[in-house]
């Protein structure tokens, strides 16, 4: 049993009147009546909420979330009470969340039912455990609350972004992905294999006509081509300290995560290999290029728990393993952060060595917050000084990229937020040029 503020509130006008019926006798007798009103009403409230009926509560959610998202969670609450009952609701959602304001008021009539329903958005990968739902439930009379301890507690994991892939999917489907930067890139020339005939339009090979498609259809029809499959594609994901830098909350391993997650949906439903090789100090993990079915289970339970560490990352580890690991030529995606020229240079040697044998995709990332800085016109020296750094780490990573380029390894220069969206993009037209 709790006592109110209302309870409270009554206590101190009653207090006030006693005080005062010292010099005025009328007010003195009055406060007494209101000590034994509002004792009564105290016994009366609590014999209404105490008396039988109750609250009934239960808490409904997915398994798992999908870390970056909004995950839905549902409250179920049910008024067993004769009468209508006012409702404070607490959850207790895992303390990683740090918020305070999962609480809920409302007013619930007899034997009626309500579900509130809100969201939370992990932004770190692992488990989560949410407590018990905290119902406080008082009368009209408002003058004590009784705590109902709804629900049970329970555990949920969170894993990469799998709602994004629903989203990519859903939009595939409708013919939406342009909307979010996806671009659907012409691929030129004659292909291995027969896909469909289609209407011609601006840009189509005039040697692919197919003249009885258009006698029939009084209209130009061409015959087009499908690449060749079952390439294998791997995700390769740094995870040392360079990727411990954090981007509105999530940090740029959780980024690469989610871009990889996608990244190999896609190359699956285009029928390719999608595979998975994590690294740090030493070789980590390493997931076979497959398009089998429960590929993407695999990978998902796979990337659930990595983390970063506070080494340099070893690139002679890599390579040696990948030799080891992968015989066929393949498109590897390494997803690393180089900082600065000096930074990429220690790596260079092992990169060139990679990309003799394979095609290789370095993707790092561009500093938002620092593009921002330097777009602001400085008012004092002091900020003159501040930005002619900033300009300088920002020539640095276009830098990288040019000599990335001189050595014949591709490179991908991205925020973190556009990283899904250029990296397919970077995908497709690659797979376009038949560079793979």
């Amino acid at each position: 049993m709790f006592l109110t503020k209302r309870f409270y509130l009554f206590c101190i006008v009653l207090i006030l009147l006693l005080g005062t019926g010292y010099m005025v006798t009328s007010l003195f007798l009055v406060a007494q009546i209101g000590v034994f009103a509002l004792i009564l009403a105290v016994l009366f409230d609590i014999w209404q909420l105490y008396w039988r009926s109750s609250i009934n509560g239960s808490r409904s959610c997915a398994e798992r979330f999908s870390n970056g998202d909004d995950n839905p969670v549902k409250i179920y609450i049910e008024n067993n009470y004769p009468f209508t009952v006012h409702l404070e609701v607490i959850d207790e959602i895992p303390v990683i969340f740090q918020r305070r304001d999962v609480a809920f008021h409302l007013s619930l009539d007899a034997n009626k039912s309500k579900t509130i329903e809100y969201n939370l958005c992990p932004v770190k990968r692992g488990e989560y455990s949410f407590g018990v739902i905290r119902i406080f439930t008082s009368t009209s009379l408002g003058l004590i609350a009784r705590r109902y301890n709804c629900g049970t507690p329970a555990s949920v994991k969170v894993y990469p972004s799998y709602l994004m892939l629903h989203e990519y999917e859903l939009m595939a489907m409708s013919n939406k992905l342009t909307e979010i930067g996806i671009k659907k890139v012409r691929q030129l020339g004659h292909h291995t294999e027969f896909e469909q005939i289609k209407e011609y339009v601006k840009g189509d090979d005039y040697r692919t006509i197919n003249w009885k498609a258009t006698a029939r259809r009084h209209q130009l029809m061409v015959n087009t081509f499908q690449s060749e499959r079952s390439q294998h594609i791997y995700n390769v994901i740094d995870k040392g300290r360079v990727m411990q830098s954090a981007f509105q909350g999530m940090t740029l391993l959780d980024y690469a995560i989610n871009a990889s997650l996608v990244l190999s949906y896609i190359a699956i439903h285009k029928d390719d290999n999608a595979g998975l090789i994590t690294f740090e100090r030493q070789f980590d993990s390493f997931v076979s290029a497959s398009k089998k079915e429960g590929q993407m289970q695999l990978l998902l339970e796979n990337l659930y728990n990595q983390s970063t560490t506070f080494g340099e990352s070893d690139y002679s580890s890599l390579y040696i393993h990948l030799n080891k690991h992968i015989s066929k030529r393949s498109f590897l995606i390494i997803y690393t952060n180089f900082d600065s020229i000096v930074g990429m240079g220690r790596q260079l040697s092992y990169l060139r060595q990679l990309a003799r044998q394979h095609l290789v995709l370095v993707v790092f990332f561009e500093n938002a917050e620092l593009n921002t800085f330097i777009q602001k016109n400085p008012g004092t020296t002091e900020e003159y000084c501040q930005q002619t750094i900033a300009e300088k780490f920002a020539f640095e990573k276009r830098l990288v990229v040019s000599t990335l380029k001189q050595h014949a390894v591709y490179s991908l220069l991205t925020t973190p937020d556009k990283l899904s969206v250029d990296v397919i993009n970077k995908y497709l037209e690659i797979k376009s040029r038949h560079l793979i």
